[in-house]
């Protein structure tokens, strides 16, 4: 089935771009507003609206396969593509991309994903953004062009053992409302939480971690009050952005004692702690990370970190692996470029026995969440990412019930 027609258009993410330079040098808010002069490349202000473009392919039979090129809200940070505006890329795809597209036979997603995932226009590489939008768009064509699920595509074509489609477990984040929010998860049973965004280490990390600690003690004792049944047990999941590693000075020694302690006060539930340093570099992430992993596993704690910044690309993601610079890898969705890339690193996670979280950004849209839920389902990640927005109950509504109605549909075709 061939694509015949590509339409392009501005659309709206789920949230915002956030400059991080700026926010962890100090911007306060006023209101839902950052105060201060941005600090990355391309932002004109502190936070600014999210942007996507979507795609539309239209088949010779009328069906249409959707995709949408979407970033991360903290884009530019951390080693990712720059800012990535509609009215930037839109001219940019209509005359580089489209005709390329048109023509195309979707019978196969994976050859196709890959030959846009690495196309070379100008010298470089597509943006992520881009390459992120196309393959969804193709892998919603496959899928359409069979009438089957996406997660049946990917588990065909990326060779995934055979079996009942299960649910995964769904990671929902509060952003800055890390307390009304995180009633919402408990109301809503949600399988990890709650993310709670420590991303400044004086106002919500503490200068000793306290006001983490605080925050840690108040989340045990909200759900210890208030679930429904005594085996509702989540995880609970902390994204510090790096601020553990600013406050302690990167002392792996500090660190490592901080985290015995915040597993301390979590218990009696199970706790991750997401990027507890960034260095600003690959390299000094990874290590410092790896070392962080190997001495709480030599102490017997039960506390799981889990990598992100500067674990972007699926090499990236491999090398991280490899090394087991953390017992669980967030798959940013959008940082990977075609989701081919993600169905790889999911699978190489796996196989390295390191967790796979199919993670992204509250800056994406809800055709964005559909696909990666697919495809989280079907190379089985160890949890994904309740997705768009800050507000829970959307994220949560989208994966979730695409979840279902995957896993409900695929089984009556499984042999």
């Amino acid at each position: 089935m061939k694509i015949i027609d590509v339409i392009l258009t501005k659309s709206y993410t789920g949230f915002y771009f956030d400059d991080q330079k700026a926010i962890k040098n100090g911007a306060d808010h006023d209101g839902f507003m950052y105060v201060g002069e941005p600090m990355t490349e391309g932002f004109q202000k502190v936070r600014q609206a999210g942007e996507a473009i979507s795609i539309q392919l239209i088949l010779e039979d009328g069906t249409v396969g959707y995709g949408d090129c979407a970033a991360v809200q903290y884009s530019g940070a951390g080693g990712r593509d720059p800012l990535f505006l509609a009215s930037d890329f839109i001219p940019f795809m209509e005359k580089e991309i489209v005709p390329q597209l048109i023509g195309e036979d979707v019978e196969k997603f994976r050859p196709l994903a890959e030959k846009y995932d690495r196309m070379i226009i100008n010298g470089k590489r597509l943006h992520t953004a881009i390459r992120y939008g196309i393959t969804q768009a193709l892998l919603n064509a496959t899928a359409n062009s069979k009438r089957i699920t996406m997660a049946e595509v990917i588990r065909d074509e990326y060779n995934v053992e055979k079996g009942e489609y299960k649910a995964i477990p769904v990671f929902t984040q509060s952003g800055d409302d890390r307390y009304d929010n995180s009633d919402k998860m408990i109301i809503k049973e949600a399988d990890v939480l709650p993310h709670a965004l420590i991303n400044n280490v004086d106002s919500k990390l503490g200068r000793n971690g306290e006001k983490l600690l605080a925050y840690v003690a108040w989340l045990r004792d909200r759900i210890l009050k208030w679930r429904a049944r005594e085996d509702y047990n989540p995880i609970f999941h902390i994204d510090v952005y790096g601020t553990i590693g600013l406050a302690f000075n990167n002392d792996v020694d500090k660190m490592f004692n901080y985290l015995l302690e915040v597993e301390k006060t979590a218990k009696p539930f199970h706790i991750r702690i997401e990027g507890p340093v960034d260095t600003g570099d690959r390299e000094g992430t990874m290590l410092l990370e790896k070392a962080l992993t190997e001495k709480l596993d030599a102490a017997g704690s039960k506390l799981e970190i889990v990598a992100d910044e500067w674990c972007n690309t699926l090499e990236d993601i491999k090398y991280f692996a490899d090394n087991h610079a953390g017992h669980v890898l967030q798959i940013k969705t959008p940082d990977l470029g075609g989701v081919n890339n993600v169905a790889e690193a999911i699978l190489y996670c796996n196989e390295k026995g390191v967790g796979s979280y199919c993670g992204g950004t509250c800056n994406e849209t809800n055709i964005s969440a559909q696909t990666t839920t697919n495809i989280a389902i079907a190379c089985r990640a160890s949890q994904c990412l309740a997705k768009p927005g800050m507000g829970v109950d959307e994220g949560y509504m989208i994966v979730k019930n695409e979840m279902n109605r995957v896993i409900a549909s695929a089984n009556k075709r499984v042999k």
